[in-house]
């Protein structure tokens, strides 16, 4: 049996709004200073962007970017499957804001769920694969995961338990949910720049953001779970 972890990364230039600061993070001048979209492929630090507030719309694949089609959740080497990062969430039961991509790939949306999450709880891994990135980003911290379907899953703003390299299993508590004054040590900002705290998410409540890509497309991570366990296939 052969098990093929696919490590997605990359980074498409876009136009003059966005500058690249980090491996992998795409950065947009004129984003507010919370809920930055992070997407890093490896170790390393960078800066990030928030998804700005816009009217709810939603379409019919869960897919922005490039290509179409759903994500996929099955196929060899791809594990048990997929489960909410945080403990008790059962869609829509513990999602404070779903998936509404943007119209265009630098426009304004929400490129993942918020899940709720008390300051402190355990967050897990939503799959099998590999901890890529576990660090912090624009003052706040993330741990990516990269799947071996080729999906990535990023969380934040999360206090990595785990350095980059483990290997994990859907379940696996990667990390902890970070609270108010977070921002590179305890007590407020500081290594992480300026920024206001990552607790600032889901202000006045506290939250994960939970984002999932394939390649340069960002997915509705909530069409992953449900989805009934996948068979590893023997080579042939």
């Amino acid at each position: 049996m052969v098990v093929t972890a696919l490590l997605v990364g990359g980074w498409a230039p876009g136009p003059a709004a966005a500058v690249r600061s980090g491996p992998d993070v795409a950065v947009r001048r004129d984003a507010a200073s919370t809920a930055e979209r992070v997407w890093p492929s490896s170790g390393g630090t960078g800066g990030g962007a928030r998804d700005e507030d816009r009217p709810s719309r939603s379409t019919s694949s869960g897919v922005v970017g490039d290509g179409g089609g759903a994500p996929q959740g099955t196929g060899p080497g791809s594990g048990l499957g997929y489960v909410a990062p945080v403990a008790g969430i059962d869609p829509p039961l513990g999602v404070e804001r779903g998936f509404d991509p943007p119209e265009h790939e630098w426009g304004p949306g929400h490129r993942g769920v918020d899940l709720t999450a008390a300051v402190g709880a355990g967050v897990m891994a939503p799959g099998p694969g590999v901890v890529s990135f576990a660090g912090r980003v624009a003052g706040r911290g993330v741990v990516v995961v990269t799947h071996p379907d080729g999906l990535r899953s990023s969380l934040e703003p999360v206090t990595a338990g785990v350095p980059a390299g483990t290997a994990v299993v859907a379940g696996t508590v990667v990390g902890t949910v970070e609270g108010a004054g977070v921002a590179g040590r305890p007590g407020g900002p500081q290594r992480g720049g300026p920024g206001p705290s990552a607790a600032g998410h889901c202000a006045p409540r506290s939250c994960v953001h939970w984002g999932v890509r394939r390649g340069e497309r960002y997915l509705d991570p909530l069409t992953l779970l449900h989805r009934p366990p996948i068979v590893l296939l023997p080579d042939r």
